[in-house]
């Protein structure tokens, strides 16, 4: 393992060393940002600090600090009117009050020294012990129900939270609970995580094409919370009290042979991706697409514990409209499938993309009116529309700030084959976002998405796409 490893740094320094520095600028030049962006665009170095407040209903509502180091140039450099910056760092620290807790540092350089490499190191470790799972298949589509009680369902996800509390008698011989017991923990599990991520990707022809290649090793860690001390309600005196939590879906599905990796482990991962890109402004973009064709491989060859293939094809449109200063409409469809007949369960919470990974399906990435990984099958298939109308602008001293609103909508299935992939049972999300783009580079979301089984409110720092 630590061979692989070594291997991978010295090839992606000696990329670096070797990167031309005299490369023409031809190939990005239908990325130059609008003349009104470019006009507002800081010039030298400067961070965006702040400490961070973000809401999710899965991690609960979290605290911490969030600092963004650019460094942009002089308008005088080439790169300036065509790049977001010609280096970021990334540092990220939070604390939620499910008692997750994350760590991430990021290191971002598009188009070293005008070349047509780009390069990116990410670090994250985490432990979140409020991750949600309902299963492995197609058959998560369905209403709500209880592990203790699958033949029990519910339409909203209110009644299934109030139900999963509610004491029941706990299956003594089967699985060895107590007396009586309470679900309120039992579609929930830990996962602890530490991450490192090298990738490099090669501007191809007229820089509108780039070829990505990557290396990522993760050591993972799970539990589940049987036995654990949870909330409860007495159904004979409908009073809230504390009880053992029952059985887990989780251990459930590992112990009867439907899913694997609730051990976790090491995955050793080699990505690749061919990407089509001609977003004016990544951060924020008002006008261009984005396509890409992106891949992850892991076998025990590379030093992985775990043999599995997943494939994510996307793509993104950005058009502005002739409606106010700043009025873009943005579009994404995106499909993913996961070969391997062994795939560990923890590979299906989400489909690898090297802009960022997106939850399939649910959560604030995907389908903002369910929670993440409420579904969850081999194969999936999502679309979402925004319609992203800036209202105001400001400026305090240095800072530049816009302000703008989002309507959206969501949808999206998942299936156990990809050849059964259509559009019956799809599932549909819509609702409201507010926008502040900070030095246009940060953008802070509040997002109210609504679904036919939840209402859920999301705040952070980030486009959904």
């Amino acid at each position: 393992m630590k061979d692989y490893i070594a291997g991978f740094i010295l090839l992606f320094a000696f990329s670096i060393s070797h990167a031309q520095t005299q490369d023409s600028l031809s190939f990005i030049k239908s990325k130059r940002m609008s003349d009104a962006d470019l006009a507002k665009k800081n010039e030298g170095t400067f961070f965006t600090g702040l400490p961070e407040a973000s809401s999710d209903p899965v991690t609960g509502f979290g605290l911490g600090a969030r600092i963004n180091v650019y460094w942009n140039g002089k308008r005088d450099n080439p790169l300036f009117p065509y790049t977001p910056y010609l280096m970021k760092l990334k540092a990220n620290a939070a604390y939620y009050t499910s008692n997750a807790r994350e760590l991430v540092l990021s290191l971002d350089v598009p188009y070293y020294k005008g070349t047509r490499w780009r390069f990116k190191v990410d670090f994250k470790a985490q432990q979140n012990p409020a991750n949600l799972y309902f299963g492995l298949t197609d058959a998560t589509l369905g209403n709500l129900s209880l592990p203790s009680d699958p033949n029990t369902t519910f339409s909203a996800y209110e009644e299934y939270d109030q139900a999963r509390k509610t004491l029941r008698p706990g299956e003594t011989g089967e699985t060895g609970e107590d007396a009586f017991v309470t679900d309120a923990l039992s579609n929930r599990f830990r996962e602890t995580e530490f991450m490192l991520n090298l990738k490099a990707d090669h501007a191809l022809g007229n820089g509108k094409w780039r070829l990505m290649g990557g290396y990522e090793i993760q050591h993972l860690s799970y539990k589940t919370f049987e036995g654990t001390e949870a909330d409860a309600i007495n159904p004979a005196t409908g009073k809230e009290t504390v009880a053992p939590n029952g059985f887990s879906l989780l251990q459930r599905d590992f112990e009867s042979g439907k899913i694997s990796g609730l051990d976790g482990g090491w995955v050793s991962i080699l990505q690749t991706a061919l990407i089509y890109d001609t977003r004016d402004f990544e951060p924020d973009p008002t006008k261009g697409a984005y396509f890409e064709i992106a891949n992850e491989y892991s076998s025990n060859l590379i030093g992985s514990q775990f043999d599995f293939d997943k494939l994510f094809i996307q793509g993104r449109f950005y058009q502005k409209l002739p409606l106010g200063s700043r009025t873009v409409l943005a579009g994404r469809i995106g499909v993913g499938h996961i070969f391997g007949n062994n795939a560990p369960f923890f590979e299906f919470q989400d489909q690898w993309s090297p802009d960022g990974s997106v939850n399939a399906l649910g959560g604030k990435h995907s389908l903002r009116g369910y929670r993440a990984n409420r579904f969850l099958s081999r194969s999936m298939w999502f679309a979402n529309l925004e319609l992203r109308y800036r209202v105001a602008e400001a400026k305090l001293g240095k800072q530049q700030f816009g302000f703008g609103i989002a309507p959206f909508f969501d949808a999206g299935t998942v299936r156990n084959h990809w050849q059964d992939l259509n559009f019956k049972d799809i599932k549909y999300a819509y609702g409201v976002g507010l926008r502040v783009a900070w030095n246009q580079s940060t953008i802070i979301f509040l997002d109210y998405g609504v679904s036919k089984e939840d209402k859920l409110l999301y705040f952070g720092i980030g486009q959904a796409f």
